[in-house]
């Protein structure tokens, strides 16, 4: 699957945990690169410890997941990933905050759909 990003296509894929490297050795259960321009994201059910959880909440923290770097990815389109001033502690870099525009994300746009601001 792609996604568009403020024009430039990404691959979006889902591989397993043990099919992908970075997940353990990064501990990370998705990454976004914006120089290959890909999304990658773990199929949760296959992360160690994860077998047991309903479908619902495997579903539902691989969306959030997704969205999470795909807010990576539009950081990146826009100039933001790396113009930051300081690598390790850049405010383009927050996971918090990108992880609050993921969660929230769906609700933002729900509250601007209602009120007619799309």
């Amino acid at each position: 699957m792609t996604v568009n990003v403020l024009g430039t296509e990404y691959t979006v894929t889902v591989k397993k945990y043990k099919d992908d490297e970075a997940f353990e050795r990064r501990s990370i259960d998705g990454y976004c690169d914006g120089y290959t321009k890909q999304i990658v994201v773990c199929d949760i059910t296959t992360w160690p410890g994860w077998e047991h959880e309903s479908p619902e909440t495997a579903q539902k923290s691989q969306k959030e997941t997704l969205r999470h770097e795909i807010v990576h990815a539009f950081f990146a389109e826009s100039g933001l990933m790396d113009s930051a001033v300081i690598y390790d502690s850049a405010w383009s870099k927050n996971e918090e905050m990108v992880d609050w525009i993921a969660i929230q994300g769906p609700k933002l746009h729900a509250a601007w759909q209602s009120a007619g601001a799309l």
